[in-house]
């Protein structure tokens, strides 16, 4: 009963929405999500629409993700599309392949051929994976060209993090093409993001419930020559799950005996397999019934391709068997005959069902797969494999202390850790599992022999361990960066009970890092105190590290625009010392326009800013390694000071710097703050776009304050260019990321959604929650916001008739805007002009277009 001219029974309904979703494939983007229970027949629907494709003339290209190499980065997209850029390697820019080739092994080969993007020394330069994202995205554009694509994905609740993230991206950043994405996972495993995909996608997302098939659909399943009692029997047993009820009627031309009357299985056989719970025990006996029936030979070449991966070559299979390729070859004739495992291109073999696959690995004794495991890995080891090919089998095989497969999981850790950072601090956390406690970081063990033929890189080779703690950083830095804070936190205060008191420059760092952490998932009090515990470790407040950590200090306060607070720290701060770096003084420099702001002293502001300037442009990229984050404030102090050029031009340096550096923990504040001022220069699609990727690192976060940055800008943007329904969303979103903190950034979405609600038309409402917003006007936002919001209300009650009201708020707009920002003068002269437009039109067009000139 294989799907080959096996005959579909029932699926109506989705067989519609699958017909539905190609014929919009025609005309632009689609996206499509299969979702059912393990065995429901999403991958049998999944190849109806390939054929429905074929029948179209639209190209499609088809991959999976796989249960037991869930850690390989891009895992099922690279099994779709590598196969394809083998023979059609797209026309993009150089830059653009070098970043795929970091994912596809095809371009890879091509890239290292051609020397295409890469440094002058060969090495890879460290990129922020939303630059990849993008070039995927590209990629499909170019793929898409001229019929259009279909790219099925199954079985994506077994992908990784970062195949999870692209998702995310396409739907939210879809190819400018005809592209149908379509995808396929088990509801239960699927993470939330995976889950809300088609939900993001908006109106062209769709989500297909695959369920059981009913009693009818069981028997028409079966065929006339079934009995009634037997289908009945079946239909219990497998719930009216498909893939079940395959399995049950191969079992019984196996063993009649193993179904009682209730539809029960009565055998023994599934020891070995207990840990698939979510499979019935009658399935997962009829699973290993079948297997068991199986020639020895073949049972065991299964078994090793189990171990070898899910799309297994014959010869790595017959390595983890440990048998002869002659004898393999003709186990593996038995397994296509018995339909266990099917051919696929390139000369490969993946089993008929990933289930089918779990029982013929679970069921072997864990000491045979150890060993099998051990032999893939030397295998590959001896082909000279990269690290992360190896480090999957490298992991099921290594030995506590075996120092050669630390360092391999450490390579490859290292080699994935800007574009899979979930996957690198997977195996990070398992090297570290494997190094002995007492080890020297600088010295050798006494034993270095190795079970899995890794070889060593040059860091290892002398007989060392890797630097426990420099581990431990890196994993606290891939941990922030893949979304998992509460981990990376966890971390760093462990880092931090092994670092000595006087290596203050590395605790000081961690420190740092914690910190940002605790921000991000809302523990800013937890942040302030920890750095004010390390502060008092330090006796010397001078030194660079003492200096970074004060500095955050002033940072805090200004977001809850403690003017008095953050002025008292900058005071005690000088603007320069002989043991700081260029970095720190731009830093410092940095901070000085937005609490002079803050207070009021605009022309203090303005000369601090220009002077930041001067630094920031004295120092080299590099001098930014410690101390990235502080130059946010320093466009945002820009900004508010009508400085929209400088402020444009340290905005770019500053997103380019965090990509190229992947610290993509502060990419979020430093794409809204680009997005405002882009903005500000009714610069708005550019505008739109950084605001789309600034809520789209704090989503790969799981970061509230930083999705809330992005999502102002978003709901700001979308309202001002007439997006209404859009802006009302984003602001939505953003206010309910509101954790109660009072920073600016809480009032802010108050302000961005009220401002949503006022431009949609629901003016009474909108200036009512913009009223609340302000407050009184010191409760938290800075003058320049106070000025926008008077125009509006002024706005708002001059179209309400209530020329009072208005007058009323085009004196607080005059009030609050500064003589020397001619930004916020003009904001005032347009409140002033709402308000006498009824009773002095004349004086209203001219105070308009005053304002408009400035």
């Amino acid at each position: 009963m294989s799907d080959a001219g096996a005959p579909l029974v029932g699926r109506r309904d989705a067989l519609g929405a699958l017909s539905r979703a190609l014929d919009a494939a025609a005309t632009g983007y689609g996206f499509l999500a299969l979702v059912g229970e393990p065995g429901a027949g999403k991958t049998r629907l999944l190849n109806e629409l390939a054929d429905g494709a074929n029948a179209r003339k639209l190209p499609y290209l088809a991959g999976r993700a796989a249960e037991f190499e869930q850690e390989m980065p891009f895992g099922a997209v690279v099994d779709a599309l590598d196969d394809r850029l083998e023979d059609d390697v797209p026309d993009l820019s150089p830059a653009a392949l070098r970043l795929l080739g970091t994912v596809f092994p095809a371009l890879a080969d091509r890239v290292a051929g051609t020397g295409a993007g890469h440094a002058p020394d060969g090495a890879a330069d460290p990129v922020a994976r939303y630059q990849l994202h993008r070039s995927v995205r590209h990629l499909l554009e170019r793929l898409a060209a001229p019929s259009g694509l279909v790219l099925i994905l199954d079985d994506l609740h077994w992908a990784d993090d970062a195949t999870i993230e692209l998702m995310d991206h396409l739907v939210r950043h879809p190819p400018r093409a005809n592209v149908l994405v379509a995808v396929a996972y088990r509801p239960a495993q699927a993470s939330p993001r995976l889950a809300a995909l088609a939900d993001a996608a908006g109106l062209v997302g769709t989500r297909v419930p695959v369920d059981p098939l009913n009693r009818d659909e069981v028997a028409e399943f079966l065929g006339p020559d079934v009995p009634r009692t037997r289908c009945e029997q079946l239909y219990k047993a497998s719930g009216g799950n498909p893939f079940y009820l395959e399995a049950l009627a191969r079992m019984g031309r196996h063993d009649d005996r193993l179904l009682g009357e209730d539809g029960i299985e009565r055998h023994d056989w599934e020891r070995g397999v207990a840990n698939l719970t979510e499979v019935p025990p009658a399935v997962r006996t009829a699973l290993q019934v079948e297997l068991s029936a199986l020639p020895p030979e073949a049972l065991l070449m299964a078994r090793g391709a189990a171990v070898a991966a899910d799309v297994f070559e014959p010869e790595l299979a017959a390595v983890a068997a440990e048998m002869a390729q002659e004898d393999a070859l003709a186990a593996l004739d038995a397994l296509t005959a018995a339909d266990v495992v099917r051919p696929t291109a390139g000369g490969r073999f993946r089993f008929r069902h990933p289930l089918v696959r779990h029982v013929a690995y679970a069921s072997t004794a864990a000491g045979w797969r150890f060993a099998a495991h051990s032999r893939v890995s030397a295998r590959l080891a001896a082909l000279g494999a990269p690290a992360a090919v190896r480090a999957h089998h490298v992991l099921r095989s290594a030995r506590f202390g075996d120092r050669e497969a630390i360092w391999t999981l450490v390579e490859a850790a290292r080699v994935v850790a800007l574009q899979a950072p979930g996957t690198a601090a997977y195996w990070l956390e398992a090297a570290l599992r494997l190094m002995p406690d007492g080890t020297d970081p600088s010295g050798a063990s006494a034993n270095g022999a190795s079970a899995n033929g890794a070889s060593a890189n040059g860091a290892g080779g002398d007989g060392a361990y890797p630097d426990r703690i420099q581990l431990l950083v890196e994993l606290a830095h891939a941990q922030a960066v893949s979304g998992h804070a509460e981990e990376g936190r966890e971390t760093a205060r462990t880092l931090l009970s092994l670092l000595p008191p006087d290596d203050t420059v590395r605790r000081a760092r961690t420190v740092q890092l914690c910190a940002v952490m605790d921000r991000q998932i809302g523990r800013i009090h937890e942040a302030r105190a920890l750095v004010l515990d390390e502060l008092r470790r330090i006796t010397d407040r001078q030194t660079p590290e003492a200096v970074l950590l004060r500095i955050r200090l002033v940072a805090d306060r200004i977001q809850r625009i403690d003017t008095r607070g953050s002025h008292a720290v900058l005071e005690t701060i000088p603007e320069s010392a002989p043991q700081w770096g260029p970095g720190l003084v731009a830093a410092v420099a940095a901070m000085r326009p937005m609490v002079a702001y803050g207070r009021g002293e605009v022309a203090e502001a303005i000369a601090y800013a220009e002077a930041a300037d001067q630094r920031f442009s004295a120092a080299s990229d590099g001098d930014f390694a410690d101390c990235l984050d502080y130059m946010t404030w320093l466009l945002f102090a820009e900004t508010f000071l009508g400085m929209y050029d400088t402020a444009i031009r340290h905005a770019d340096r500053l997103v380019a710097i965090t990509r190229a550096t992947g610290q993509t923990f502060i990419l979020g504040y430093m794409l809204a703050g680009q997005s405002r001022v882009l903005m500000l220069q009714g610069r708005l699609e550019e505008a739109a776009a950084a605001a789309e990727e600034a809520t789209a690192v704090g989503r790969e976060l799981r970061s509230p304050e930083v999705m809330a940055y992005g999502l102002i800008q978003q709901c700001l943007t979308a309202s001002w260019t007439g997006d209404h329904d859009r802006a009302l969303r984003a602001g939505e979103e953003a206010v309910a990321q509101d954790t109660g903190s009072g920073e600016w950034w809480t009032h802010m979405a108050h302000v961005a959604l009220a401002t949503a609600a006022i431009n949609a038309g629901r003016a009474e409402e909108g200036a009512e929650a913009l009223v609340a917003a302000c407050g009184d006007g010191t409760n938290g936002l800075d003058f320049s916001t106070l000025v926008m919001c008077a125009e509006q209300l002024a706005c708002a009650r001059a179209a309400a008739g209530d020329g009072a009201g208005a007058a009323g708020w085009a004196d607080i707009a005059e009030a609050i805007a500064h003589p020397a920002l001619t930004g916020d003068v003009g904001l005032a002269r347009l409140a002033r002009a709402h308000a006498v437009r009824v009773a002095e039109p004349a004086r209203a067009a001219a105070l308009a277009a005053e304002a408009a000139g400035m």
